[in-house]
């Protein structure tokens, strides 16, 4: 008779790559955070924007062309996400230049966060939050109705200071992809 291996999930590592602009503490305090929920994290040398990524009509960084420019760094088994204080921008609908804190593609292998549009108090909390949602997003969860879960759409806004935690459906997929949190 044999007994059947339970299956073994693929366990990643999230890389944290600072861009030069943002300060060490606020890298630091950002990887605290997610060591805390995913423990296999490594913080990169900090790095120059890709020069391609800048829009000069707005003096904006494009998250798009940051994301391409930091996956094609990022091999198999990683996911990597891009830390920065400048401003970022998307293509939101018709808006072609859409000022963002952060972008994540579900699934996918890297994402950027940003500080530069968050609140003076609690920034570093806020920080967090938004990594931990454009890293969520890579790992393949969507936006989440649930007012207080980190996956909650910004639809523009700053809502950082009413999330609490992942909500429970949120929570139990990510440790479906090895997080770990004390409870669920």
């Amino acid at each position: 008779m044999t007994v059947k291996e339970p299956e073994q999930k693929p366990v990643i590592t999230i890389l944290i790559q600072p861009f030069r602009d943002i300060k060490p503490e606020k890298v630091e305090t950002v990887a605290m955070g997610i060591k805390k929920v995913y423990p296999n994290v490594k913080v990169l040398e900090a790095i120059d924007f890709p020069e391609n990524a800048y829009y000069k009509e707005r003096n904006r960084y494009r998250a798009d062309s940051t994301i391409k420019f930091l996956n094609n760094r990022t091999q198999e088994g990683f996911v990597t996400i891009g830390l920065t204080s400048k401003d970022i921008s998307a293509t939101k609908g018709k808006i072609k230049d859409f000022g963002i804190m952060g972008l994540g593609y579900r699934p996918g292998k890297a994402c950027v966060a940003s500080s530069f549009r968050l609140s003076r108090e609690n920034s570093d909390e806020q920080f967090y939050k938004i990594a931990i949602h454009e890293l969520g997003h890579t790992q393949g969860l969507p936006h989440c109705p649930e007012k207080m879960c980190f996956m909650r759409n910004a639809e523009g806004k700053n809502p950082t200071n009413e999330e609490t935690d992942f909500c429970k459906k949120c929570k139990t997929f990510l440790i479906s992809k090895n997080w770990k949190f004390s409870s669920i």
